[in-house]
């Protein structure tokens, strides 16, 4: 059976912090603010993934009252959400993430991004599809405030 799931996640972007998207750092004068790295593509992706799984979201794997995910690469959520799909005899069919951002330009970064996603999953790159779009300027992020990301995660399971 083939099911799908969805994730959407959106950080502050703040003074003082490097800025990850999809385990890319990219430069750029702030970066996003959370208790992790607070890659909001890996968030999304990660939450889509587990959606799928009809899983928790990310917070309850990885809470941010816990101590040892300060400061944590998303990557190892990742992970983590592969290994659950490895644990209900699943199989990642692809992930479809769209980061909204006003600024900085993601197009020079998406192969990176989508080659550091496939590794995390154990899939290939084939199946990992990223797209970026602004906000037109309209609201938080279209002011420059933050950025968000939306994915979709399709997995194959046995019933």
């Amino acid at each position: 059976m083939n099911r799908v799931g969805i994730g959407y996640d959106v950080h502050r972007l703040a003074e003082g912090r490097k800025l990850y998207l999809g385990g890319v750092e990219i430069p750029h004068p702030r970066g996003l603010e959370g208790h992790s790295d607070a890659d909001v593509l890996m968030h999304a992706i990660c939450d889509a993934i587990l959606g799928a799984l009809g899983q928790a979201d990310i917070g309850h794997f990885f809470p941010n009252s816990d101590p040892r995910w300060r400061g944590a690469r998303s990557k190892v959520f990742l992970q983590e959400a592969a290994r659950q799909v490895a644990f209900h005899d699943g199989k990642i069919v692809n992930i479809d993430a769209t980061i909204i951002a006003q600024e900085p330009k993601i197009s020079p970064y998406v192969a990176a991004m989508k080659e550091n996603i496939a590794i995390a999953l154990g899939i290939n790159v084939r199946r990992v599809a990223i797209k970026a779009t602004t906000n037109e300027s309209l609201g938080f992020i279209g002011r420059g405030e933050g950025i968000a990301a939306m994915a979709v995660a399709s997995v194959e399971v046995e019933e």
